[in-house]
């Protein structure tokens, strides 16, 4: 039985018990705010301002955040590296009841995806026990690799790329020039691009939005067999949230931009040259991922609009019971105007 902030089951008058963990029950409370920001979104789809369409998202998840039953601070705030609006670092969000929580956010992963009107963009919440989420606050990319459960002991962010393709394609029992890996679209990537082609592999070039990549990656049903590259941190450490639920396997090394921002993180004693697991960016299995497609994407529907109703399509990911839950959800369109 989850422990509560007020008396719980067979405590004695004046006995309280302060809640520490999120229960199960809060990611279902969170998909609510996942939920409304993808909805916000909608009428910046296409529009071309990015930056309009994340304000809506941040300002949508902020408010059904503030109605949830949890005590969250935000470790992970997304906004810092483009200046966009955000949920910022540090920010305590909840009603103040219930289990203390790091939360990482990423209103929209994939603003650039909404203002084009592209496929793939979701709205993201990562939640787990206070003070578990690596934080890094003084980088803001980080390089990353990617795979489902065949790649557990057989992936190394140390070896070439075309090394790892070679060895996973060996560990799922599939030929290399069947084998995709997820990249994003960057010059940074020419190299990487290269790298996978040279060694046979095919590449799915993402325009932005790392998240889902990294999670098809994971999973067994889509086509995606890796996913590779420099991406953000927050989209990294959300990421890890969900691979720790889908029993994949995921290593990063924090990627400073530029001598100033390497000089600053390591005089902050971050190791730079340190390869993390998932389970060194989230340090439990206690974790959650939540997201709400707000274009469709290969991982959730985005949001519609028939008649008089509006319809989200959302994924529910719970570390500690290895489950992902669809939550298909229709809401009365007057309540949102």
């Amino acid at each position: 039985m989850t422990e509560s902030s007020a008396n719980v089951a067979g405590a004695g008058a004046g006995e309280e018990k302060l809640i520490t963990h999120p229960d199960r029950n809060l990611a279902m409370e969170l998909v609510r705010a996942t939920e409304a920001a993808a909805i916000r979104a909608v009428p910046f789809i296409g529009r071309g301002d990015k930056n309009a369409a994340d304000g809506a998202a941040v300002d949508a998840m902020r408010k059904f955040l503030a109605t949830v039953e949890f005590q969250g601070q935000v470790v992970i705030g997304e906004g810092e590296k483009d200046e966009a609006p955000m949920l910022f670092n540090g920010e305590i969000v909840g009603n103040g009841r219930g289990p203390l929580c790091d939360i990482a956010v990423d209103p929209i992963d994939g603003t650039s995806l909404t203002a084009a009107g592209r496929p793939n963009a979701l709205s993201v919440i990562a939640v787990a026990d206070r003070g578990t989420m690596y934080n890094p606050k003084d980088l803001f990319y980080m390089d990353k690799i990617v795979t489902g459960p065949e790649g557990q002991g057989i992936i190394d962010l140390d070896k070439p790329i075309g090394e790892n393709i070679r060895a996973l394609a060996k560990a799922k029992g599939k030929p290399v020039e069947e084998m995709v890996v997820a990249v994003l679209d960057r010059p940074r990537h020419e190299q990487l691009i290269r790298e996978i082609r040279e060694a046979g592999a095919g590449t799915e070039l993402i325009l932005d939005g790392d998240v889902a990549g990294g999670i098809n990656a994971a999973r067994h049903e889509p086509r995606i067999d890796m996913c590779a590259g420099i991406g953000g941190t927050p989209e990294g450490i959300i990421t890890a949230c969900a691979i720790k639920s889908l029993g994949g396997v995921m290593q990063g090394r924090w990627y400073p931009r530029n001598e100033e921002e390497r000089e600053r993180a390591i005089a902050a004693g971050h190791d730079l040259d340190a390869v993390l697991s998932a389970d060194d960016l989230v340090k439990t299995d206690n974790c959650y991922f939540v997201a709400t497609g707000v274009t469709d994407g290969g991982l959730v529907q985005g949001v519609r609009r028939v008649r008089d109703r509006i319809y989200t399509d959302s994924v529910v990911l719970r570390a500690h019971s290895g489950t992902l839950r669809r939550v298909i959800a229709e809401h009365l369109e007057t309540k949102w105007l």
